[in-house]
């Protein structure tokens, strides 16, 4: 049996589809991984064959990227995957898209003849009567309340054929496919999974869906913490992380940060990250970490500041740790509501624009009652989304 997995964006939408890829393996499967060739690193790391998808992601090689470069990686994304997903789906048995890389893989598998499958890794990714579709870029507003979430997804919809539609369907036609008049509901099909916690991230249900919710796909990670960063912890109380992944960030974010997280009398680790945060000083109460196992970093520090990114808040909730969330884009102002909704953390506004906000979500992180029950929540959660999904898959190809 021979799969091949898609996936785009940054290392919170590559690393599911390695977990799935890891489980399949274990299952007797040959797997194979298209997505961008910055992670080829991680790759050879677990050992995953890699197909590389298009250029590395904008704002990967160290430099921020603007709003004109993340339009224009995704306006051309249709051409990518049609030049890259149909040639490695031959010989395949499924293919399975995830995240930003789902506009040629149903293409790919009709013209194959083989089994095709859809996951989104936050429910919001899915239309619903009872939520609004998420932003999709950095400092988009919400719709008014007036407007509700049928409206709001058929727009979606009209959003997608807008940008994907005149592009998907020439390809199709020149496969010998009929085109598709609504190109979200084609490639997202009546029957996705959601590949994400059942407590972090519960499907509220849809008439038009029929859902499959698989659990988060983990990694499971037993790489040691550097000597240079065991010190660090061990030296003093344990010290709030703050980090932002591969998020682009406002100047002085950092600024603020550390300086709200000093206020409470703690240590920093800051997360250097796409973004090259920095520290402000030479004080020895602020360490930077680059890549770093946070399955054990996250069970050794007092509270995590972050994006609130599915794969970071999946990591932090199951670690046990509170959580400040400062959300940025797409489903992370979801992550920071679920975080407030079960009391294991706080939402918050950018501390650049308002450091008092941050300082009282960090009171709360910080409290007793909030770690009491951010461990009882990190019982709840679950570890074998892969195991469930693979088996599903392999089903379903048999």
């Amino acid at each position: 049996m021979r799969v091949l997995l898609s996936a785009s964006g940054a290392r919170g939408d590559v690393e599911p589809a390695l977990g799935l890829a890891l489980r399949l393996r274990e299952c007797g499967a040959r797997v194979r991984v298209c997505a961008p060739p910055n992670f080829a690193g991680r790759f050879t790391e677990l050992g995953v064959p890699l197909v590389p998808l298009g250029p590395p992601m904008p704002g990967s090689g160290g430099v921020q990227a603007t709003m004109a470069d993340l339009l224009d990686y995704a306006d051309n994304w249709p051409e990518i995957q049609f030049d890259t997903i149909l040639t490695a789906s031959e010989g395949c048995d499924a293919v399975i898209a995830t995240a930003m890389t789902e506009i040629a893989a149903r293409s790919a598998a009709e013209k194959l003849g083989i089994h095709y499958q859809y996951v989104s890794y936050q429910p919001t990714g899915l239309p619903s009567p009872h939520h609004s579709p998420m932003p999709w870029m950095p400092g988009e507003r919400s719709a008014p309340e007036t407007i509700g979430n049928q409206l709001l997804w058929e727009i979606d919809a009209e959003g997608w054929n807008a940008q994907f539609g005149e592009k998907l369907n020439s390809h199709r036609v020149a496969l010998g496919l009929p085109p598709v008049g609504n190109v979200r509901d084609h490639v997202v099909t009546d029957r996705p999974w959601l590949a994400a916690d059942p407590v972090l991230g519960p499907w509220p249900g849809s008439p038009g869906l029929d859902v499959v919710q698989t659990g988060a796909w983990i990694v499971p990670d037993e790489r040691p913490l550097a000597a240079e960063l065991e010190a660090f912890l061990g030296a003093g109380t344990p010290p709030v992380y703050f980090g932002f992944g591969s998020m682009p960030v406002r100047h002085g974010i950092a600024q603020a940060a550390i300086g709200a997280i000093r206020a409470h009398d703690r240590r920093v680790l800051l997360s250097r990250g796409w973004a090259e945060l920095a520290p402000i000083d030479n004080r020895s109460d602020c360490m930077v970490v680059d890549e770093v196992n946070h399955q054990a970093l996250f069970t050794r520090v007092a509270a995590v500041i972050h994006h609130g990114g599915a794969g970071t808040t999946t990591t932090a909730a199951r670690a046990g740790v509170p959580q400040v969330v400062v959300p940025q884009m797409m489903d992370q102002a979801y992550w920071a509501r679920r975080v407030a909704d079960l009391g294991i953390g706080k939402a918050c506004a950018d501390p650049v624009s308002d450091l008092a906000a941050l300082s009282a979500a960090l009171d709360m992180a910080l409290a007793a009652a909030t770690r009491a029950r951010a461990g009882e929540v990190a019982g709840m959660i679950r570890a074998d989304g892969a195991t469930v999904a693979a088996k599903l898959l392999i089903d379903a190809i048999r």
